[in-house]
């Protein structure tokens, strides 16, 4: 016989499962070009003066464009979203609590204002001068070409997340150092007329494969931790037949490939060493700017194609009239999410833990009242931001 206690407590453990509340979230990504660069009036070749202060100066100007992206965020208004091309300028993230408080926080154009309590950013490896000569142009240490990655100051083209739930600060995995050489297979760049590496022994000893950093960031909702893989490949352009930059965007892409695939992970550590990827049936949502598409542009593109079709991994394809419409001779047109005409914008829930109910790209049509929000580079950004309303199970 099964005692009245024992009974209780199996009534009411399956009473209690039976009544888990699941959660609707929207988690958003959004390139907000909000890097030193677009507050800096320089001619295409010429030095730019640019430095930690220049976001920061933007933002204490009331600034336009800063209002609009602000009022797009809040037209959406996810309750997770990662910022790409967002400055980090040190640890008291000034410039991030200053976009949060005198922008997202006030309504813009009769918008409703919207709160982020919880967020993080951290140190990348944009600006991070390396002391080797990276680019080729046979000078050592010159910034923006030799920094770890591509940028004018340390920081420069940084990452933040911002979220309405509370982040696990103790369990996040940053993973700005880890070394490209340490990645199995690495597509090490060789110069086709040498046929010898690009990069120096040294260089490729000290090289580090993210060029702006790898971030796992635990999110609790309902006690229990969503983990947002966050990164921002380099775009796979702007060097030559080496193919450095195309390379390394293959390999910054697979590294999540990996990390999200048990039998591959045994080789990756994070800053403080610890090893191997993310667990088995864990639920993740990955973010950001990515660079690469499967069908447009000059990325290598096995890198992309083997990650959204990675069986851990759902990917419904978000789309726009408006895209379309913005390169009609491009089959492709519907999914773009940048103005130059690709899709390199994803929010990549996993095949588990979610339920994908919508999801949609912010590109309001020509006629409409909010198309002044993206009319042109000025408005906003030449990204569009990209969002998955998510039913957790």
């Amino acid at each position: 016989m099964i005692k009245h206690s024992t009974f209780a407590l199996l009534f009411y453990g399956l009473l209690g499962m039976t009544n888990v509340q699941a959660t609707t979230l929207k988690i958003a990504t959004f390139n907000v070009s909000m890097e030193a660069l677009n507050y800096s009036e320089h001619k295409r070749g010429e030095t730019a003066n640019v430095s930690t202060n220049t976001l920061a100066n933007a933002l204490s100007s009331d600034h336009q464009q800063i209002k609009n992206i602000a009022e797009i965020i809040q037209r959406v208004n996810p309750d997770i979203i990662l910022l790409n091309e967002f400055d980090y300028l040190n640890d008291n993230n000034h410039a991030l609590k200053s976009f949060i408080t005198d922008y997202l926080n006030k309504g813009q154009q009769d918008q409703k204002a919207v709160e982020y309590p919880y967020f993080y950013q951290g140190p990348v490896n944009t600006g991070v001068n390396s002391g080797f000569d990276l680019d080729g142009n046979g000078e050592k240490g010159k910034l923006p070409g030799d920094g770890f990655g591509y940028g004018h100051f340390p920081g420069h083209f940084g990452m933040a997340l911002l979220s309405k739930y509370p982040i696990d600060f103790d369990n996040i995995r940053s993973f700005q150092y880890f070394k490209w050489r340490d990645m199995p297979n690495a597509l090490k760049p060789i110069d086709p007329v040498t046929n010898k590496p690009w990069f120096s022994k040294e260089a490729w000893q000290a090289l580090r494969l993210s060029s702006k950093s790898h971030w796992d960031i635990p999110v609790i909702v309902d006690g229990k931790a969503i983990h947002v893989l966050a990164s921002h490949p380099t775009p796979p352009v702007f060097d030559g037949p080496e193919d450095r930059n195309g390379k390394r965007n293959h390999d910054e892409i697979r590294f999540w490939h990996d990390y999200i695939t048990p039998e591959l992970a045994g080789y990756i550590y994070d800053d403080n060493g610890q090893k191997g990827g993310i667990k088995a049936e864990q639920a993740f949502v990955m973010l950001g700017d990515f660079n690469a598409t499967t069908v447009d542009g000059n990325a290598i593109k096995a890198g992309i194609a083997s990650l959204l079709n990675n069986d851990k991994i759902q990917d419904v394809m978000p789309q726009s009239q408006a895209g379309k419409l913005h390169k009609p001779d491009n089959i492709n047109a519907k999914h773009h999410t940048s103005n130059w005409g690709m899709r390199v914008d994803y929010v990549l829930p996993s095949s588990f833990g979610f339920t994908v109910n919508d999801s949609g790209i912010f590109w309001p049509l020509k006629d409409d009242e909010s198309y002044r929000l993206i009319k042109d580079r000025s408005a906003s950004s030449d990204h569009r931001l990209v969002w998955l309303e998510l039913t957790t199970k």
